[in-house]
This record gives C-alpha cells, structure tokens and sequence, in this order.
C-alpha cells in the first residue's frame, strides 16, 4: 500500500516554501547573499534549516530563486513605463515591503558572492533593461536602457551601500521626480516626472 500526500500536507510544504522565500528574500536585501546566514532565514521563517535544504537544495539555489522571482514579479506587474520609477522606490526604501521592489536591492548587496550570483545578477539586469529599452524609439535604445539601468544601480549603490549624504536621507519623492525627468531624455516613453506619489 503506497503512501499518499494530503492536501493539508501539500498546502503546508507550499506554505512552509513561500515563508522561506519571503525570509530570504527580505534578509538578503537587508544583509546580501553573504552575511544572510541559513540560519537567520530559517529563524525567521519560523522553520528548522533542514527545511531549507528540503526544499531548496542550497543557499545559492534559494538566492537564484528569490532573485528569479522578485525580478520576474516586478516586471510582470508593472508597466514599462513605470518600471524605473518602480524599481527606483524600492533601491530608495520607500515602499520596498513589496516583494518585487527588492529585487534591485538584493542585488546590489550581492553582487560580488560569486559566479552564480553574477550569472542571477546579469540575467535580471538583462531583463529590466529590455523592458526599459522599449520606451525609447531611439536607434540606440538597447544603449539607452543600459545608460539609465547603471544610473539606477548607481543610485541604489550610493544611497543603498556607500550611505552618502545628502542622497542617503533624500526624500524619495524628490528623488524619483529628479531623476525621472533627466532619464526624460533617454527614454522618451517615461511618464512626466511627479506621474506617482
């Protein structure tokens, strides 16, 4: 006589998969992939860290997972031409609770962990900059998003990992509103600056 799977077990596993994606996904934004221990995620899914391999195989293939899928979450749910302002709310930690907003975030705390991080990091980079290269009708447009996806990162970077003033403290709004004007020039498919609260 085989063993079945119940639906409440199933229900569980799934349960018990999605709380460690939400605990890793915020640690590694807060910490990067290095300092974010196994440990600390488990903790604070509220499992034991045998569940995490369980499920997940390995710390590295959990990190590809949460890069995967906040990515691929945030480009699916917003559009093109709020994508940067998007992605630029969540490097600036206004609004960043939603999953998706992470995504750039994370990357930025781990982009030197290694050669499977640098292959997640290009992978989503690629992606962000071929939605934002279709709001430019500019020859050069694969050029362009490249151009505003390293000012973005730029930012991030600054205000993320370097803390520097005054940009570190900078109200998001006016951030947003600034630098959505001057990527104006690049990529004429942005709504006008100040489009979002």
């Amino acid at each position: 006589m085989g063993t079945t799977v119940s639906e409440g077990q199933r229900r569980d596993a799934r349960n018990t998969r999605r709380r460690l994606l939400e605990a890793a996904a915020a640690l590694f934004a807060e910490r990067g992939y290095e300092r974010a221990t196994v440990r600390d995620i488990a903790d604070r899914a509220g499992v034991n860290q045998a569940l995490l391999f369980r499920y997940f195989g390995s710390k590295r293939a959990l990190f590809g997972e949460v890069i995967a899928h906040n990515g691929e979450e945030q480009l699916r749910t917003t559009p093109p031409d709020e994508l940067l302002e998007a992605a630029l709310r969540g490097l600036l930690g206004h609004g960043g609770r939603e999953p998706g907003s992470r995504a750039l975030a994370t990357l930025l705390r781990s982009v030197d962990s290694g050669d499977e991080i640098g292959t997640a990091v290009r992978a989503i980079s690629d992606d962000y900059a071929r939605v934002l290269a279709s709001l430019s009708s500019a020859d050069n447009h694969e050029l362009r998003a490249d151009l505003a996806l390293s000012w973005l990162l730029g930012i991030g970077m600054m205000r993320v990992l370097v803390g520097k003033e005054p940009l570190a403290d900078a109200d998001p709004d006016e951030v947003c509103a600034l630098v959505t004007a001057a990527l104006g020039t690049l990529l004429d498919g942005l709504p006008a600056a100040g489009g979002r609260p």
